[in-house]
């Protein structure tokens, strides 16, 4: 928080009981024990306990001094201050994705069938349940996939391939249960500095008539939405469309696309049933994912013994960072080589590289349409 205020400075106990002792006439005993000093030592300790109490009203009285930049709590202050200004916070939105069931030709999953993954008992870690959205019965080679929503929100539904393997409701003809790919888009409760980030956006960018800035400002107000591009003129004359991403920079989830159709043009027929204006036909559309691939030799140090996997993971995780910072980034739509280079350089077990290749090119950049955002695929590493 900025400087106190001249009436906060100074208002420890001690400052208050030595000014108001100053205030009594010098032929009275003011020495520690006595009347005077006895008398006035509790009203000092509680003038100081208000001033503590005024310092922490002034903090909490604005956006940016009420937000938390703990990620585990959530400020009341700060949604009574956004919320003056038309910004609330987003609640937190369930993990989706698919699976895959095996069994006998002909079984029929119903909707609302609850597939886990495992608990582990040696971590302690619990299982996570989804469920299916929609029913599904298993063609002639006895294999049937289903879409699945995870049953509590947040982002512990986020989960990799192949680890939801439990049937939670069993069913007679199924005999197993896999997801092919990860599940994605489950997002925890909006955190203070993101809802900070969305309240300075909408008063410091005022969006109106149907903006660019506007239909930007409409979309994030939905949960789970990590990223807007809005493409003008997408379909000719009186047409917009919205590429939506979720909060971990990948393409936003089937729940999310629709939530926010439904919260900005439900009709699609420029009748003004949503926020968008009468005219144009909004349509929201997943962003398209490009995958970067990505193969390279290394030279381990021989200092700090390590594995090829575990260079590995650390790849994966500088290149994800990076790639996160480009998402919707129009100013330099490139995946970088340099770039790519340079977080390899940054891993300290990694003495040198060669023979590095993005999507199998060498020394090239990788261009990034509209629409479009940049996933890491697969990594290869290789000495």
């Amino acid at each position: 928080m900025a400087d106190l205020p001249e009436y906060l400075v100074d208002q420890t106990e001690e400052e208050i009981l030595n000014r108001m002792l100053e205030k009594v006439p010098s032929d009275i005993d003011k020495s520690e024990g006595s009347f005077i000093w006895d008398a006035q030592a509790p009203v000092a300790f509680m003038l100081s306990e208000a001033a503590i109490w005024a310092q922490e009203l002034l903090r909490r009285g604005f956006a940016s001094t009420a937000a938390s930049d703990n990620p585990d709590f959530r400020s009341p202050e700060l949604d009574l201050r956004t919320a003056e200004h038309g910004v609330t916070r987003r609640e937190a939105v369930a993990a989706s994705g698919t699976v895959t069931f095996t069994g006998t030709a002909g079984t029929t999953v119903p909707a609302g069938t609850l597939v886990a993954t495992p608990a582990d008992d040696v971590s302690g870690e619990a299982s996570i349940e989804y469920a299916t959205t929609a029913s599904v019965t298993l063609d002639e080679q006895g294999a049937g996939t289903a879409p699945i929503r995870a049953i509590n929100p947040g982002r512990s539904g986020n989960v990799p391939a192949g680890v939801i393997q439990v049937m939670a409701t069993p069913i007679s003809g199924i005999s197993s249960v896999i997801n092919t790919e990860e599940t994605k888009s489950g997002t925890d409760i909006e955190s203070d500095q993101l809802l900070l980030e969305r309240f300075y956006a909408k008063v410091r960018n005022q969006g109106t008539s149907g903006n660019k800035a506007q239909y930007t400002q409409w979309a994030n107000e939905i949960a789970g939405v990590g990223g807007v591009e809005v493409v003008p003129l997408w379909k000719g004359p009186g047409t917009v469309g919205l590429y939506v991403l979720d909060t971990d920079k990948r393409a936003a989830s089937p729940d999310i696309v629709a939530a926010v159709q439904k919260y900005i043009d439900p009709t699609q027929d420029g009748q003004g049933e949503g926020l968008a204006p009468a005219g144009p036909v909004v349509t929201i559309m997943p962003a398209n994912e490009v995958a970067i691939n990505i193969s390279v030799k290394v030279q381990r140090t021989k200092e700090k013994p390590s594995t090829l996997d575990e260079i590995k993971k650390l790849i994966e995780s500088g290149v994800r960072t990076y790639l996160k910072q480009l998402a919707f980034y129009k100013e330099d739509p490139l995946v970088r080589y340099t770039r790519v280079s340079a977080v390899l350089l940054d891993i300290p077990i990694i003495i040198d590289f060669s023979e590095l290749k993005i999507n199998g090119q060498s020394n090239q950049n990788i261009e990034i349409g509209t629409g479009q955002v940049a996933v890491l695929g697969t990594v290869s590493v290789s000495e």
